[in-house]
């Protein structure tokens, strides 16, 4: 077999791979999110963390974690979701809109979906799965109070397809940040 042919094996194994892993997730726009990490993850643009924004059932922002990609700490998916969707709405007032993202948000992006008035945030990966790939949100969370006040604000759904998503993340050679 040519080498040709054994990189278009893997790029194909690895298409069929991340169908599978989003076809996983019951929500339909958990599945979204799960593929805007994917496309993130395979462009090297930073960790599995990809986020939708929807109001009234349309995707109205997309994003995710770009970090590595933009030189910029703070461009974690849901930051990305929340000015891509402020963009195409024409308004900073994300009120009537609900997130979906791959993983439970760092206190970072909870303030700001907070503060972008989001209604609801439904998280795949919990704070502690995204400290088993490398990421110091457990360590920031506790620093800042920890979840307790905002269980009625977030929500974990479709765990069992991001711990997929997270667990190809972790076989990669990718950089820990």
């Amino acid at each position: 077999m040519s080498e040709l042919e054994n990189v278009t094996n893997m790029v194909n194994a690895a298409n069929t791979e991340n169908l599978l892993i989003s076809e996983k997730a019951d929500n339909p726009y958990m599945k979204e999110a799960i593929n805007e990490a994917l496309m993130g993850i395979k462009n090297n643009h930073g960790g599995p963390f990809g986020s939708v924004v929807v109001k009234d059932g349309i995707i109205v922002g997309r994003g995710h974690n770009r970090v590595l990609f933009n030189t910029d700490s703070t461009a974690h998916g849901e930051i990305m979701a929340i000015r891509d969707a402020e963009k195409n709405l024409g308004n900073y007032d994300l009120s009537g809109c609900t997130v979906y993202t791959t993983g439970e948000p760092c206190p970072m992006c909870l303030f700001a979906l907070m503060w972008a008035n989001v209604e609801k945030v439904y998280y795949g990966c919990t704070i502690a799965d995204n400290s088993e790939i490398g990421f110091r949100d457990e360590k920031l969370d506790n620093m800042s109070g920890g979840r307790e006040k905002f269980k009625d604000f977030l929500e974990c759904i479709d765990r069992e397809a991001c711990l997929e998503l997270f667990k190809a993340y972790k076989n990669m050679n990718h950089k820990i940040y």
